[in-house]
């Protein structure tokens, strides 16, 4: 394996092929635990135990460094959630590039997970389809999985074909969904898009002047409407609102222009 992973658009190393991030870690542990517990893969350089800069207190993750990248393969591939202080450590390679890590290539969703399915499961299950750079269960503030979860591969051939050969299976006895995961600015913006599809314009404050007929008429200059109501009550009396769907959304999108000079 090569000593480090190439940004495609950048052309520097995305990540260090020699340094670890080791997560879920217990409160109480220290550098000198994880010293004990990983040299055994290898010449440790340094250890960091990430800590909150007012208490003190531990993060829950830390950094451990490798002077060969060979031990740090050795380390990820045979401690990988192991427990330590009563926790098990989920280790992936580390990758301090915020862009990468929410760029989404390489990332998949998958959700309706069974309660017993942990970041283990998820890793043995998907670590079949390509090379993990992480994987994570969601769960609640006391460790219950919430049942979806993520897993970040290192090439989007990877991902696609951990899509393709087990959205729909059976996990644990559960039907599962694996999909592409979205950067929430991309669900964002295509919310935006969607909007602007739009072809039922809402009417309201025309009191009990209009019926049906009425309405349609008056907003028929605007384009070919494929269905009008009038909302009435128990009476049949309007109630000064209603709906107008036009066949297209530039037709709908003129009512809503011209209703808002």
């Amino acid at each position: 394996m090569a000593a480090s992973v190439t940004n495609a658009n950048t052309g520097t190393p995305s990540y260090s092929m020699a340094s670890l991030y080791v997560g879920d870690l217990h409160p109480d542990v220290t550098e000198s635990m994880l010293f004990e517990k990983f040299s055994t893969a290898g010449s440790v350089l340094s250890i960091r135990v990430c800590r909150d800069n007012a208490s003190r207190l531990s993060l829950g993750y830390a950094y451990v460094n490798f002077q060969q990248p060979t031990d740090a393969e050795r380390a990820l591939d045979t401690m990988n959630f192991d427990i330590l202080h009563g926790r098990p450590m989920r280790i992936m390679w580390s990758q301090r590039d915020p862009a990468v890590r929410r760029s989404g290539t390489g990332n998949i969703f998958i959700k309706n997970l069974d309660k017993v399915i942990d970041n283990k499961s998820i890793y043995d299950t998907f670590s079949l389809f390509g090379n993990i750079l992480s994987c994570k269960v969601a769960v609640d503030e006391e460790g219950n999985s919430k049942g979806y979860g993520f897993v970040h591969f290192e090439t989007e051939e990877a991902a696609q074909s951990a899509i393709n050969k087990v959205n729909g299976m059976l996990l644990a006895g559960k039907k599962v969904f694996v999909g592409k995961f979205q950067p929430r600015s991309q669900r964002m913006r295509e919310m935006g898009e969607s909007t602007k599809k739009f072809t039922n314009v809402f009417i309201k404050n025309f009191g009990d002047a209009l019926d049906k007929e009425a309405l349609q008429k008056l907003f028929e200059p605007f384009g070919t409407i494929t269905s009008c109501a009038v909302m009435t009550d128990g009476e049949g009396k309007s109630k000064g609102f209603g709906f107008v769907a036009y066949e297209q959304p530039e037709m709908a999108e003129k009512v809503t222009l011209f209703t808002s000079l």
